[in-house]
């Protein structure tokens, strides 16, 4: 069975985010991964971490700005990163090198980059640049949103090298985040191998591969053996709930992740990026949690 994550920005929503880390631990965790962390000192989430003995493996770069206390109100007004946008150039690398300090605080070997979503102005193919990008041949995809993206990763993934931390870049479905500028795996990919840095890799997260391609047992059985994939994340389809609510068979996706990763020596995490479905409710989460009691009894 994978190495879980609970995901501390989407679970245990019926408590103050300070108190989830707590919760997580009682429920059994031993890995916890969240989105953005920067309204809370990073020395205070590290004693957390600590005392309810918890490694950190995931933190998402800010979706605009390097103001902590502005984060929530970033997300609110829509931004979802600025890697891509043409112009954000130091405002990325503000933020970048704050998510940086609160990894190394924090012990995370991951920042995922936010990639941002594609401006009007680009979003035409009249404008002579076709995105959001449909191949993984980054050669007819060439214009400014990818330039700015690949120097940005660049720059990013060479920071974070020196404290050996990986920069993950992840593809997000266009029903969720609008006009967002990676959607497929093989984009992302090909960027990786484009770029070339080993500590630049993909997150694969099958609740947005189902939605945008499917096929997420081929998939997994493709890239994994890759080395290029760091992170996967997971959650049910199409509600983004539990993992048993839903159309996908976790468990046989399960049993060939273990499979897989067992041939090709992949040790990454599983993040459990989901809103439980009766989160808001005091003790919602862990109720929850029993399709994970089922996933461990059918493996033994």
């Amino acid at each position: 069975m994978p190495r879980f994550a609970a995901n501390l920005s989407l679970m245990y929503t019926e408590m103050p985010f300070l108190e989830r880390f707590q919760a997580a631990h009682q429920d059994g965790f031993k890995y916890v991964e969240c989105l953005f962390p920067y309204e809370h000192d990073s020395q205070s989430l590290k004693h957390l971490l600590h005392q309810n003995q918890l490694k950190q493996v995931l933190i998402n770069t800010p979706p605009a700005g390097a103001n902590g206390a502005l984060v929530s109100k970033m997300w609110d007004v829509g931004m979802r990163g600025v890697a891509s946008l043409p112009g954000h150039e130091q405002e990325f690398e503000d933020g970048f090198k704050m998510a940086l300090r609160y990894a190394i605080a924090m012990g995370s070997g991951q920042i995922h980059v936010m990639a941002g979503c594609i401006p009007k102005e680009f979003q035409s193919k009249s404008s002579g640049t076709p995105y959001p990008l449909t191949s993984s041949d980054l050669s007819e995809h060439e214009g400014p949103l990818l330039d700015t993206y690949l120097k940005n990763l660049f720059k990013a993934a060479n920071l974070a090298a020196h404290e050996g931390i990986d920069v993950l870049i992840e593809p997000i479905n266009t029903r969720d985040i609008a006009n967002y500028f990676l959607n497929r795996q093989s984009q992302a990919h090909a960027i990786v191998q484009t770029l070339g840095l080993s500590n630049l890799k993909v997150q694969m997260d099958l609740y947005h591969c189902q939605i945008v391609e499917g096929d997420l047992i081929s998939k997994i059985k493709h890239y994994l053996p890759t080395g290029r994939v760091a992170h996967i994340q997971v959650a049910g389809v199409p509600s983004r709930e539990e993992l048993h609510l839903g159309e996908l068979n976790y468990l046989d996706i399960f049993q060939v992740l273990d499979e897989t990763a067992l041939a090709c020596q992949w040790k990454g995490f599983v993040g459990l990026e989901y809103r439980p479905k009766h989160g808001a409710e005091p003790g919602g989460t862990s109720k929850g949690l029993s399709w994970l009691k089922s996933a461990v009894n059918w493996q033994d």
